[in-house]
């Protein structure tokens, strides 16, 4: 007798399993997918097509056409919480539905805490797809006067988005605006100097400015505040300070990480209910915590595609492996990237073609699903 696998968000942890999804159909199990849009957006190249490298149907998988052209159900929705004694999925827009089987990727957002008042030309760098938005308001702006726009945060997200900025600004708008990181704390201060360097002079030298050393205290329309009280004005904010996981679990009761992911154990599979699995940002691997960068969402596919297939059959399920190091390339946004493998750190035009490779043949393997 079928049985109904029920998969929260279409992220990069569950497109083996969307590719194959004619597969649990054929078997007689049937497949409801829940997502906020019937797109999703590859985080890997969002930088880019906020700078117009890519324009956004390069860098968007149509995941609803996919479900439903294989047989599956599409739920434009998102996930609110979960009764793991009942196995029904609670959806924000008050409807339920029962599983047997559930997968979750339900992915993450930046918050918005140190946002007070008025939060108008102000937006935070995830989901992806709102960078449409930004590009869109920033090239309004330049048209109008000169601009400046400060970027919160002092890590990869923001280092990517500024050189970003930069390049829609000088190829795309009217002028080039003035560009600030506020890093709060070293910039890049979680990478080796050798990358962190790199990084730095390739933004500084185009002019943008780093200010470390000092946190955002609080943010409002066209003000930034420090913990030292030092304000500056600026006319565009975009956040990129971290993220943070939905608290779904939490509310569930199910068992969670530091910072409320889906523990998760070596099979993928929450550790207090074996029909519930995961992948993605939204996880908390037991044997080994996990960086969080797409690429072990990408190395969680097969796994995942495989053992969700299994549980719902009752065979055998595979171990998840982490693998070992992992190649990071930065979109640098003026046609170079920053490469880092190990040791090996690449900086200039080269590194940016290596990404651009692998990035495009990404999208292409899952896009022709469509």
């Amino acid at each position: 007798m079928g049985k109904h696998l029920v998969i929260a968000g279409g992220g990069h942890a569950h497109m083996l399993t969307l590719a194959n999804l004619h597969k649990f159909i054929e078997k007689g199990h049937k497949v409801t997918l829940i997502g906020p849009s019937p797109y999703h957006y590859y985080s890997g190249m969002g930088p880019g097509m906020l700078g117009k490298t890519y324009n956004p149907e390069e860098v968007r998988f149509a995941t609803k056409q996919v479900v439903e052209k294989q047989g599956g159900v599409f739920m434009q929705d998102r996930v609110n919480r979960v009764n793991p004694e009942n196995r029904t999925v609670y959806l924000d827009s008050g409807q339920t539905i029962t599983y047997d089987v559930l997968s979750c990727n339900v992915g993450s957002y930046v918050p918005m805490t140190i946002v007070s008042g008025t939060d108008t030309d102000i937006f935070p760098v995830k989901p992806i797809e709102l960078l449409m938005h930004v590009q869109e308001r920033m090239l309004e702006l330049t048209l109008q006067k000169n601009i400046s726009i400060g970027i919160i945060g002092g890590g990869p997200s923001s280092a990517e988005t500024a050189g970003n900025i930069w390049r829609l600004g000088k190829y795309y708008g009217k002028n080039i605006p003035v560009i600030t990181i506020f890093s709060g704390e070293k910039f890049m201060e979680h990478f080796p100097e050798n990358v962190r360097n790199r990084i730095f002079r390739s933004l500084t030298k185009r002019g943008i400015e780093i200010l470390e050393n000092d946190f955002v205290r609080e943010v409002k329309t066209g003000q930034i505040v420090m913990e030292s009280g030092q304000k500056h004005f600026v006319d565009l904010i975009l956040l990129a300070h971290g993220i943070k996981t939905y608290p779904v679990f939490q509310k569930s009761g199910l068992p969670t990480g530091p910072e409320g992911e889906l523990l998760v154990n070596k099979y993928l599979q929450c550790t207090a209910h074996a029909e519930i699995f995961g992948g993605g940002d939204c996880i908390y691997f037991t044997d080994k915590p996990l960086d969080k960068v797409g690429v072990y969402a990408v190395r969680e596919n097969p796994v995942l595609y495989h053992n969700l297939m299994a549980s719902l059959d009752e065979t055998e399920l595979h171990t998840f492996d982490p693998g070992g190091e992992y190649l990071l390339i930065f979109n640098m946004g003026d046609g170079t990237g920053v490469l880092r493998k190990k040791k090996m750190v690449i900086g200039g035009r080269l590194a940016f073609i290596i990404k651009n490779y692998i990035d495009r043949r990404f999208m292409k393997k899952f896009q022709s699903q469509e």
